[in-house]
């Protein structure tokens, strides 16, 4: 009897286990490695390259390039797919409600993930008077909890996330 549970077993993890193979195929997986040569992989996605994107909005919305492409590596290096655990979704990993409100129909459209994102960065600079840990602290955390703390937030994740982009540019300057 047991040979017959155990079989059973082993037939339902191979089943499992091919499907979410399946989910992993090579068509599905959109990884990008760089923004000056990748393209968005969303289905509904525009074939221009990210840096083309990332160019654009940096010239509509006054944010320079390398901050932009910072953001999007410390946010989803470079996957126009990824989803966080907490629900932000796209390149610039937004949450739905500030995608909606930022206009955005399809936040796994790189650009207008790169756009909205952009646009949103650049509302927390305004904010924040140009100080772009400050602007990025509210980026990661939100507004309110650097108003809070009268600064970066002294949240591990956050202090991390403006030290990475805050080193990777002054590393490209």
């Amino acid at each position: 009897m047991s040979n017959i549970f155990s079989d059973m077993f082993n037939r339902i993890t191979i089943a499992r286990l091919m499907g979410v193979l399946a989910t992993l195929s090579p068509g599905r997986i959109s990884q990008p490695t760089s923004p000056a040569t990748q393209k968005g992989s969303s289905a509904q996605s525009t074939s221009r390259p990210f840096a083309e994107i990332i160019k654009e909005a940096s010239e509509k919305f006054e944010v320079g390039e390398q901050l932009i492409s910072a953001v999007i590596q410390q946010e989803s290096s470079f996957n126009a797919r990824a989803v966080s655990n907490c629900g932000a979704q796209g390149l610039m990993q937004l949450m739905p409600a500030t995608a909606r409100s930022l206009g955005v129909s399809d936040p796994f459209d790189a650009e207008q993930n790169i756009m909205a994102g952009t646009k949103y960065l650049k509302e927390k600079l305004d904010e924040f008077g140009g100080n772009i840990s400050l602007a990025l602290a509210a980026y990661n955390a939100g507004s309110g909890a650097v108003h809070k703390y009268a600064g970066v937030p002294p949240y591990k994740e956050t202090q991390n996330y403006v030290s990475k982009i805050i080193k990777s540019i002054d590393y490209q300057a």
